[in-house]
């Protein structure tokens, strides 16, 4: 397994700057954003699709520091209600298939996406526990209308270049968790759409994602290195449903999340909030995760998504790192 970090908290650096950090950290693998919500400063898209000099310069330069890619990153909603929004994040999945096919890339990562609650509405909506026929209904419309019918060509597609698109199993999304993950599986017959095993989002569900990983078996393509903490006093209080959230103001400083400038902000005493790898959950924790992964999928690669507040870039990165490399050496010692 190679260990990596997706670079989307290092969007501030050139990809030489941000790939000579990784290496002096040891890992050996990086994920490229190419589309969706955010820019893609290290993986020019379009120059990327149209030469094959620019695709092998860009590929030697990646191999330089003892680096290979191993994913592009396509995070966005594909499914999204605004017909602006859904061409650009659906047209950037596509091509970021083709382009994980011409780099000789096996995965490209993205979310299932999240439409809206019936046909010409202008917002996504997430339904949680559809308890009244009402939301039923949303979820009928949703899968069988919109989810299903655009992974089932997705998958084509994906089948037809022999490429396999992760998804990140994140709430606000139609596939949150396993049980949504396989749904989408079985209901379009896919074969090249399977799971990005991001732990982060399943933790503060009551998921364990080693038990996930488990039940999912070799539908996990790729994983994420990414951390909570629950902080249990003010869960015990407001829950992991903790909506808390306060729209910054407009003279307010945006702070930059994963490579994107988010204008929310934090409570203060949030009931779980995202933290570097091994600051919600220990190294031997970690050592028994990367075991749970080469199980279902002894080609799989992990890398480091940071966007722990509490923490510098630099900082961040360092610690889950660190915690990587000795849960790496554990699982040796077992």
């Amino acid at each position: 397994m190679k260990l990596g970090a997706y670079t989307a908290c290092l969007h501030d650096k050139t990809l030489d700057e941000a790939l000579s950090t990784l290496a002096g950290l040891g890992l050996t693998s990086v994920e490229l954003n190419a589309g969706g919500f955010i820019p893609s400063p290290h993986c020019h898209v379009d120059a990327l699709l149209a030469n094959e000099t620019n695709r092998r310069n860009f590929l030697a330069q990646i191999a330089d520091y003892g680096i290979e890619l191993t994913a592009l990153n396509v995070n966005g909603n594909p499914l999204h209600p605004d017909p602006e929004v859904r061409a650009k994040h659906s047209a950037d999945l596509r091509n970021a298939i083709t382009l994980a096919n011409k780099l000789g890339v096996g995965t490209v990562i993205t979310m299932s996406g999240q439409p809206g609650g019936h046909a010409g509405c202008s917002t996504p909506n997430w339904v949680v526990e559809p308890w009244d026929s009402a939301y039923t209904d949303i979820l009928d419309y949703q899968w069988n209308d919109v989810a299903i019918p655009f992974w089932k060509d997705i998958n084509a597609r994906s089948v037809q270049v022999g490429v396999n698109v992760a998804i990140e199993m994140h709430p606000h999304n139609i596939v949150y968790n396993p049980a949504t993950m396989m749904r989408l599986i079985e209901e379009t017959g896919a074969t090249n759409v399977g799971a990005e095993m991001d732990p982060s989002h399943l933790f503060w569900q009551g998921i364990d994602p080693i038990k996930a990983t488990q039940f999912l078996g070799d539908r996990v393509f790729f994983a994420a290195a990414k951390d909570i903490r629950i902080n249990q006093e003010f869960c015990e209080i407001n829950g992991v449903l903790d909506g808390r959230f306060r729209v910054l103001g407009p003279e307010e400083p945006k702070v930059s999340l994963g490579g994107r400038y988010v204008c929310n902000a934090w409570p203060t005493n949030p009931s779980w909030q995202f933290v570097a790898v091994g600051r919600g959950h220990d190294a031997l924790y970690w050592s028994r995760f990367l075991q749970a992964l080469e199980a279902a999928n002894p080609e799989i690669h992990c890398n480091i998504e940071h966007e722990d507040f509490e923490l510098g870039q630099m900082e961040g990165l360092e610690f889950a790192a660190k915690t990587l490399h000795d849960a790496v050496a554990m699982a040796g010692e077992r």
